[in-house]
């Protein structure tokens, strides 16, 4: 279970990051990663998401290399098989969801927010009923992962990533707010952030 676990998210970070930011440069020649490294709040944000997705995926490769997974801190309140398949569900679909959502997306697809020029607002597909559908996307799968793996890392990494994206949705709206001016305050008050 621990191996298909880490295998899980190698295929979900190649298919949620690599291969939609590899397509985009290639096929458009935009660097998609434009998590800036700085002391601003939209590089504290990015900073903060690059440890929480190294220590995730530290986490589940001594997992799956043969560490004990009690040294995580399980959850006893949710070690039950059926917790741990809804979990497996969740994973999966949120993936399926985060997949299409970027396919959506298309040239627009972005890592961060692009200051270097305003790409087109989507509005279509799953867009057109959430603003935010690959963060939506990522809260979920992040419960999904708590729920098949319950344990202390697995629920800081819930916590920690909800907050980080709270935050950088909101510093992404006040963006397209400047940027976009009436065009985003007409899209964001006929579809709402989340769902």
């Amino acid at each position: 279970m621990h191996i298909a676990l880490f295998l899980f998210y190698v295929l979900f970070f190649a298919a949620a990051f690599v291969w939609p930011t590899w397509r985009l440069w290639r096929r458009d020649g935009v660097n998609a990663l434009v998590l800036p490294r700085d002391d601003s709040p939209h590089g504290l944000v990015g900073n903060w998401f690059r440890v929480v997705l190294l220590a995730l995926f530290a986490g589940l490769a001594a997992v799956a290399l043969g560490l004990p997974a009690e040294v995580l801190g399980p959850l006893a309140w949710l070690q039950a098989d059926a917790v741990r398949g809804l979990g497996w569900a969740i994973l999966l679909l949120s993936l399926a969801w985060i997949v299409l959502a970027q396919r959506q997306m298309g040239r627009s697809w972005r890592i961060g927010i692009d200051t270097r020029g305003q790409p087109p607002l989507v509005r279509t597909g799953v867009f057109a009923i959430s603003r935010n559908p690959i963060f939506l996307g990522m809260r979920v799968n992040l419960l999904g992962l708590l729920l098949a793996f319950p344990n202390a890392m697995t629920l800081s990494a819930c916590l920690l990533g909800e907050v980080l994206m709270q935050v950088q949705v909101r510093l992404e709206e006040q963006h397209l707010e400047r940027e976009l001016g009436e065009a985003y305050g007409a899209y964001r008050s006929s579809v709402r952030r989340w769902i």
